[in-house]
Formats: C-alpha cells, structure tokens, sequence
C-alpha cells in the first residue's frame, strides 16, 4: 500500500494583508453617512492611521479628526475605534465618527490527496 501524501497550502498560500475598513458618521445612534475601502496594508504607526483616515473622511465630506494615541490602540486591539465631536476641531453635525476594521475571511485550506501506485 502506497504511503498516503498531502499538501496543504495553508490559508491560500499567499501572504494577503489587505485591510477593509468602514467608516460610518452616526447621529442619535443612527448612520447618516458611510463609506467602505479596502487599503494594500494595515497601517502599523500612528502616522499611518492618521493617512488612512484621512483618506476615509474624504468622501464623507468631513474635517479630519484628532487622532489620539488611545483611538491607535483600539484598533490594534479591537478593530474598531470611534471619535466623538470633541476629537474634531471644528463643531460637526454628527454625535459619532466610527472605524471598523472588517475581520479576515479564513480560506479553506487546500488539500491534495495523492495515491501512489505500488
């Protein structure tokens, strides 16, 4: 009997650390405005969340808001992160700015069972 081989190529064999994040403006608990992107890399310092996100309140048609050290460890920690109207310098009409960061999809792992002939 032929020894039984497989391959496994992990998540998809690849190394994808795209990041997708939607940014929602809420008022009384309510979303108002929100936006989704898909960014090539999840940004590792404070200078690059503070890039993204201004990228993300663009289309919003929003100020950019102050970005603490505090909203940075949220979303290392939870991928998520929100800023309330004092995180802004000029008033906005809005009680929230949120951040989520979409959780990966786990891909199926790839088999592949071989049969050898003896």
């Amino acid at each position: 009997m032929a020894p039984l081989r497989f391959s496994g190529a992990g998540s998809s064999g690849t190394s994808n650390d795209s990041v997708r994040i939607w940014a929602k403006v809420l008022k009384h608990h309510k979303i108002m405005q929100e936006a989704v992107r898909e960014y090539p890399a999840r940004p590792s310092d404070a200078e690059g969340w503070g890039r993204l996100i201004a990228d993300l309140a663009k289309p919003l048609d929003l100020a950019c808001p102050v970005l603490l050290n505090k909203h940075v460890q949220e979303l290392d920690r939870f991928n998520r992160t929100w800023f309330a109207q004092t995180d802004f310098i000029e008033s906005v009409p809005f009680d929230r700015f949120e951040l989520e960061i979409f959780p990966e999809k786990k891909k199926d792992k790839k088999v592949d069972y071989l049969f050898g002939d003896d």
